[in-house]
């Protein structure tokens, strides 16, 4: 049997575990092993995985995805999430679908903290579905919001999905953060208007909320200073040259930390509960990074990235084109896969060629990081809906999805937007302090 074809018997066998649930990690573990020694020994493949294994344990670099998790853990423990969402409500709920848009907000604003869409999802999901219902939203609109909501947080920086690319393509984590604070505000404001256009011709949707005054607001915004100010010194600071990623999140962290002691909101329980839950994130982050320098070599001999490439190039298209077609290969590869078993398996075929074409690949970063934010709420799989689901019982999961489709669509724009203005994306890395 031929290289190229151990490696397509790969991929199937991978399709075929990630199809019967089992852990990403573990799948790509066992098919990049087995590869590895069908193609180049088992000594090489042994050998490979301790040392793969050792290099990513060592890196300083992976320090930020820990850090940062606890960060956002610990804003959950402490209300702060709650507090941000509270403060957006004031702001705007008396609009129709004001309630709609203050989730989206808050998603936003927690995103900033925790990377995580997931963490998101279900944090602001428990904190606005209830109100939402209380105020009788349409449950599409509602679980639709939090659910398109959530996708923020892979997106807006610190977001665990650039930190994986980073390591994939060998770019600077810092510059990518900087990259996404842009696309993650528009993608935000199309949301916010995809809830406004909904409740304007279906009125009903989305009703109006009841009336506060400059004091509830004022007392709104005082709740959420400190969690504002967090994210401003975390984000300004790598911006101004002030902190690395690393130093940033280990700033933010522990003034979260700091914060809830000092407003006695966090207890040593509550601290002990973040960081268990931060530790358990971080384990399968790493196991993910790992299995994908398993895998990465098998491709690597069985010729398939080189093949794919070849063909891609032989098509002869536009720089353009060529970047639809790569970015239309991830929409569909979304509608199956989850986002980061995605991620690492697509780079090694699709980097060397948009590398090859002369693509920014900090731009390309930004690019694929927003495919992979669409691929959490597309069907079948839409890691995000299933979350709202399990906090939404009620609910229909077909109804779900109905209700993330605009904010799909809404999506669709901003990655055509970003990619035919490059610029809203390299505008702030090409602007950094180095």
């Amino acid at each position: 049997m031929s290289a190229t074809a151990v490696g397509l018997l790969g991929m199937g066998v991978l399709v075929v575990l990630l199809a019967l649930r089992v852990p990403v990690a573990f799948a790509m573990f066992a098919v990049g092993f087995a590869g590895n020694a069908v193609l180049n020994g088992v000594p090489a493949a042994m050998s490979l995985m301790a040392s793969e294994s050792f290099t990513l344990a060592s890196s300083a670099e992976l320090v930020v995805v820990p850090l940062f998790i606890l960060m956002g853990n610990v804003a959950t423990e402490t209300g702060m999430s709650r507090r941000l969402y509270d403060a957006a409500y004031a702001t705007i709920g008396r609009v129709r679908g004001g309630l709609a848009s203050a989730t989206v907000i808050g998603c936003g604003g927690f995103a900033a903290l925790s990377g995580s869409s997931v963490a998101s999802a279900l944090t602001m999901g428990k904190v606005s579905l209830g109100e939402m219902e209380r105020f009788k939203y349409d449950p599409r609109l509602a679980t639709g919001v939090v659910a398109a909501g959530g996708t923020l947080g892979i997106l807006i920086p610190p977001s665990t999905g650039f930190v994986i690319y980073a390591i994939l393509s060998q770019e600077s984590i810092g510059r990518l953060f900087l990259a996404g604070v842009l696309p993650g505000l528009l993608l935000l404001a199309m949301f916010v208007l995809t809830v406004s256009l909904l409740c304007w011709v279906f009125p009903q949707m989305g009703p109006t909320g009841p009336k506060t005054t400059l004091q509830d607001k004022m007392r709104g915004l005082a709740g959420a200073a400190p969690i504002l100010a967090v994210i401003a010194l975390t984000i300004g600071g790598i911006y101004g040259g002030l902190f690395s990623p690393v130093e940033a999140a280990a700033v933010g962290a522990g003034l979260v930390i700091a914060y809830g002691f000092a407003s006695r909101k966090l207890t040593l329980s509550g601290l002990w509960t973040a960081t268990r839950d931060s530790v358990v994130t971080t384990a399968t982050v790493m196991l993910i990074l790992i299995a994908a320098h398993m895998i990465n070599p098998f491709l690597a001999l069985s010729h398939i990235p080189q093949t794919i490439g070849e063909f891609i190039t032989g098509l002869q298209l536009p720089m353009l084109g060529t970047l639809f077609l790569i970015l239309a290969c991830y929409l569909v590869l979304g509608c199956f896969l989850e986002g980061f078993a995605m991620l690492v398996l697509s780079m090694p075929i699709f980097f060397p060629i948009i590398t090859q074409m002369g693509v920014d690949p900090i731009w390309f970063g930004v690019l694929v990081v927003l495919t992979l934010e669409m691929g959490l709420i597309s069907p079948p799989v839409g890691i995000n809906v299933f979350i709202v689901k399990s906090v939404a019982r009620d609910v229909p999961l077909g109804r779900i999805f109905m209700g993330v489709m605009p904010f799909w669509f809404a999506m669709l724009l901003t990655l055509v937007l970003l990619v035919l203005f490059p610029q809203i994306s390299l505008i702030l890395p090409d602007t950094m302090i180095n």
